[in-house]
């Protein structure tokens, strides 16, 4: 188990029956068709309680998920976790009662956050039920895909003290 905790945790996040909340899901499959070496990519519904035992003991994770924060959409935020709290409107779309803001705050406190937590939100157009992205949303996803590739290998190439 030691080996797969130095590895890169992605965890797509989002729910695929909720349009464009699915992005992050829709990210993660692309990566997992990828064939990651040194990363571990998964798939969460985002449920805050069980997104705090997917990431424990990892040292490196990334998020990825559907924001809206008033962005166009389609844009693409890139928010290191560790250093600043998440903005909770950018999640205002969630539907869980323990969002991912307040996960990242509650592993805070209890000192169980990943060494290093970058979270990437693609600003997504519609969340109502149904299936399929927006166009912009669409049009976003190789390219958030692409971002979190590299922002992967960096993390793979610079351990963190105690990796």
């Amino acid at each position: 188990m030691a080996q797969e905790n130095t590895r890169v945790l992605i965890i797509g996040i989002g729910n695929p029956y909720r349009s464009d909340d699915a992005a992050g899901v829709l990210a993660a499959r692309r990566l997992i068709d990828a064939g990651l070496d040194s990363s571990t990519v998964m798939e969460h519904s985002g449920e805050g309680a069980s997104l705090l035992e997917a990431w424990k003991g990892r040292a490196a994770v990334i998020l990825i998920d559907a924001v809206s924060s008033g962005s166009p959409p389609g844009t693409i935020h890139r928010l290191d976790a560790i250093n600043n709290p998440l903005p909770a409107q950018l999640f205002q779309s969630s539907t869980h009662a323990f969002s991912l803001p307040q996960a990242i705050e509650m592993a805070r406190a209890l000192d169980e956050l990943p060494s290093r937590l970058i979270v990437f939100g693609i600003e997504g157009q519609n969340f109502q039920a149904g299936t399929g992205l927006s166009p912009e949303v669409s049009g976003a996803l190789s390219e958030l895909a692409r971002r979190v590739l590299e922002e992967a290998t960096s993390l793979q190439a610079t351990p963190v003290n105690g990796d």
